[in-house]
């Protein structure tokens, strides 16, 4: 772009999820003068400035230079760098990934944001679109920058942005992200060894609709008192979505959806045996009209397990149907999503124990929710580095385990007090994705499952929760292996 050519741009955090890099190589390819500054070393970020390779591109690494940020026209922060860095006083101009696409982009747009369940609802969100002969844009926190596909924006192409509360926060007061239709999923305590309250972390997810007004639309959890403040403070027309009945969470004259018990039967249940029948027999239903009929949105058999999940193609239903489409093709979209990577991704069975990867579960709830999606026998690898989470419920639910894994990291230096509190059995704390497989696998028997789901952060051990993912995926595939042999 124009604006951008001959212009010093400092990308402070190259980073591995995708904006940084993206970001270099968006102000490179448009002309601009960019210097791209990490505290990580050149190893540590090979794989990013590999994929940089041959773009003039000036790197300072392993440390910050005062003068990158003073004779920088703007700087391009990345989500992780603390708002409070003193590099960022010398800025002339501060601006992210998401803050320049969303100045230039020409799509309608739809934004998730929450503590766990947003990339799900932004993932199934893309592909009921896709499945229903439309073209459809997906990025923002979920590894995909959208400075990769601005040029791909129009009009008539909608685009789907997960937000954390970090890529939020730095929009605070632009008045840059209005989107058509913002969706807020389950909040949960998380980052409280960023923020310093709850009420700061959610403080920065309300900016997804800061800029609304009453054209658009805000969909709400009901069974949050964090959603009904929500709607009491959006512009934004409120639609809801619930696991009971909406006249008992909010009132009778709310519109949205809910989850119900169906009578439909299963079709092979030898695919949902693992599956708690109780969740597989829910489907979602909701109503848009006063004056208008109930309609089937989320079928009772879908590929993803668990209840919460159920709940979370609930909310991308209710916010497709918000954006405008038909009933009857969000479900048929929805009957087909397969899931999302390392968000209890099926990754393979043997000797009749089936693996699942949950190791974006980075909170203790989100292992808890894990644990309550099936009904057979659970082997739990869990832990991991600290984020200041409470694992009291979790250490309650882990005495229904048939086996804790346990991976070695601050947090589980944290857990083990409160489970041995809690006289939970564990194995470990291990070093190793090997050695926590292996010894998972010791203990499990036909017919029982398998679960990474940590509760806790991944760095230490690893760089983060989609490299730990890949680590117990090929772990486990190798396992299987050996078994084949």
């Amino acid at each position: 772009m124009d604006e951008f050519r001959g212009k010093h741009i400092t990308i402070m955090g190259l980073g591995l999820h995708g904006g940084g890099i993206a970001s270099a190589r968006f102000f490179a390819k448009a002309g601009a003068d960019v210097t791209v500054t990490d505290l990580r070393g050149a190893e540590t970020l090979s794989p990013a400035i590999y994929e940089l390779k041959g773009l003039p591109i000036r790197y300072v690494l392993g440390r910050h230079e005062k003068k990158d940020f003073i004779d920088a026209d703007i700087v391009i922060k990345n989500p992780a760098v603390r708002r409070d860095s003193p590099y960022l006083a010398f800025a002339k101009r501060i601006e992210t990934d998401i803050s320049i696409f969303l100045r230039y982009s020409k799509s309608p747009l739809i934004a998730v944001t929450g503590s766990k369940g947003k990339s799900t609802i932004a993932s199934a969100l893309w592909h009921v679109l896709l499945k229903n002969n439309k073209k459809a844009l997906l990025g923002g926190n979920i590894t995909v920058s959208p400075l990769d596909f601005l040029d791909e924006t129009d009009t008539e192409v909608p685009v789907i942005l997960e937000l954390s509360s970090w890529q939020l926060g730095d929009l605070r007061g632009r008045n840059l992200l209005k989107p058509l239709v913002a969706v807020l999923s389950d909040i949960l305590p998380d980052h409280l060894n960023y923020y310093d309250s709850m009420e700061t972390y959610v403080s920065d997810k309300r900016v997804i609709y800061e800029s609304q007004d009453d054209n658009c639309w805000t969909v709400c959890n009901a069974d949050q008192k964090w959603g009904h403040s929500f709607a009491e403070e959006t512009r934004a027309r409120v639609l809801w979505y619930s696991e009971s009945p909406l006249e008992e969470s909010v009132g009778k004259r709310a519109l949205g959806g809910w989850l119900i018990k169906s009578k439909t039967k299963l079709s092979n249940p030898d695919n949902f045996g693992a599956f708690s029948s109780s969740v597989d027999l829910l489907e979602g239903r909701g109503k848009f009209n006063f004056d208008g009929p109930e309609e089937l949105l989320v079928p009772s058999q879908v590929l993803v397990p668990g209840r919460h999940q159920k709940k979370n193609l609930l909310a991308a239903a209710v916010a497709a149907r918000a954006f405008g489409l038909p009933s009857e093709d969000i479900m048929s979209g929805l009957a087909s999503f397969p899931g999302v990577p390392h968000r209890l991704e099926f990754v393979g069975s043997t000797r009749g124990i089936r693996w699942y990867n949950d190791s974006t579960a980075t909170i203790p709830d989100a292992a808890i929710a894990a644990i309550e999606s099936f009904s057979s026998p659970i082997v739990l690898i869990a832990g991991g580095s600290d984020k200041m989470s409470d694992f009291s419920a979790f250490a309650q639910k882990a005495r229904s385990l048939k086996a804790l894994i346990l991976l070695a990291g601050s947090g589980t230096d944290r857990l083990i007090p409160i489970l041995d509190a809690n006289k939970v059995a564990y194995k470990g704390p291990y070093f190793s994705m090997h050695e926590a497989v292996q010894t998972a696998d010791k203990q499990a028997d036909p017919g029982d499952i398998v679960i990474l789901s940590p509760g806790c952060a991944s760095f230490g051990m690893f760089m983060h929760e989609f490299e730990r993912g890949d680590s117990f995926k090929k772990e486990a595939l190798m396992l299987f292996r050996q078994y084949a042999e």
